[in-house]
């Protein structure tokens, strides 16, 4: 149950993990607003969450792109918090580094500046286990832990340059009553797709796999979570005075292979789905002509885990299995 109803700007509404947070906080009673940057995202956004949850015909939309100031100042007035999900996501390694880099750090800065300004209480951000653990071997990467920016590709990149803008941005202020920042680091995200077509890595990744397009699985394993425990521990986020100034791990303690995620659709039905192992060798090949495969070679036989004990005990969060989270993602593809 929330303390009480506020207004809540969800930037990057319309994706896979933005979706669900404005769904979330529309059963929880609280007014939401969103940030889109085109058409086709606000025709997304509007027809997704009118046929999906009560009140979802209720949700204002703004205009706005990360790079540029416009819009932000209108999206941001009268809100409470802000749930500042909109950022890049791709695997593979992008052509210029800044494509995905620029928009995650600025855009990040802009939100947190044009928040303060509003006189937004608290925002919650989207950062992930990569900002934490990605140029780990092994181990286990906890909220104190940060990855090296130097040691990594551009995707992870993106994420600790984007968090430490927030974090900077917090440490810059002044006065007697300054905005909060708490910070949710996902593991890799499964579960139902609202809108029911892959538009983002991770939700492509599976629908390939259904679809028979992955003839072989590589050895890969991340620390995972659903997207609906996303949302909830995101909204959860605003009303717990302990959490601000924290970083929360959101993900399973445990690597989950993706063989097993493909061994689980299998049993599930996916008839399509190949569990044959990818030899690691022919991959690390082919990774200078592949921008696919040369973003995932680096996390090939890794195995670290992940300590989301303060996750728990705070946040009240309670996983669910992921077994049921890839099988419940690949049937909002049919």
């Amino acid at each position: 149950m929330i303390q009480s109803a506020k207004t809540v700007l969800v930037t990057g509404i319309s994706g896979y993990i933005g979706l669900h947070c404005a769904r979330e906080l529309l059963e929880q009673g609280h007014q939401v607003r969103g940030s889109v940057r085109s058409t086709e995202a606000e025709a997304i956004a509007k027809f997704t969450l009118a046929r999906s949850v009560p009140r979802g015909e209720s949700v204002e939309l703004f205009r706005t792109n990360l790079l540029r100031d416009d819009g932000w100042c209108e999206a941001m007035e009268g809100c409470d918090a802000v749930l500042h999900v909109a950022s890049p996501f791709i695997m593979g390694e992008p052509r210029h580094p800044d494509d995905l880099i620029k928009p995650a750090v600025e855009g990040t800065a802009r939100v947190m500046r044009f928040a303060e300004a509003a006189g937004v209480k608290r925002v919650v951000l989207t950062s992930s286990t990569m900002a934490v653990s990605s140029d780990m071997e092994s181990g286990v990467g906890g909220p104190k832990d940060w990855a090296d920016p130097d040691r990594v590709g551009s995707y992870a990149k993106s994420k600790i340059l984007a968090e430490r803008a927030a974090w900077d941005f917090i440490a810059a202020q002044t006065g007697d009553k300054p905005m909060e920042l708490v910070v949710i680091n996902p593991g890799g995200v499964m579960g139902p797709c609202l809108t029911g077509k892959p538009r983002g890595t991770s939700t492509r990744m599976i629908s390939d796999m259904i679809y028979g397009r992955v003839p072989m699985v590589p050895d890969l394993a991340f620390c995972m979570v659903d997207v609906r425990d996303v949302a909830r521990v995101h909204v959860t986020a605003l009303d717990v005075s302990e959490a601000a100034g924290k970083r929360f791990i959101l993900a399973s303690e445990e690597p989950i292979p993706l063989m097993h995620l493909a061994q689980t659709l299998k049993e599930a039905g996916f008839d399509k789905v190949a569990t044959r192992k990818a030899p690691s060798l022919l991959l690390r090949l082919m990774a200078p002509f592949n921008k696919d495969v040369k973003g995932m070679v680096g996390f090939l036989g890794r195995r670290v885990r992940a300590d989301n004990k303060e996750t728990r005990h705070l946040l009240g969060w309670v996983p669910t299995p992921l077994e049921t989270s890839v099988v419940e993602m690949a049937k909002s593809f049919r």
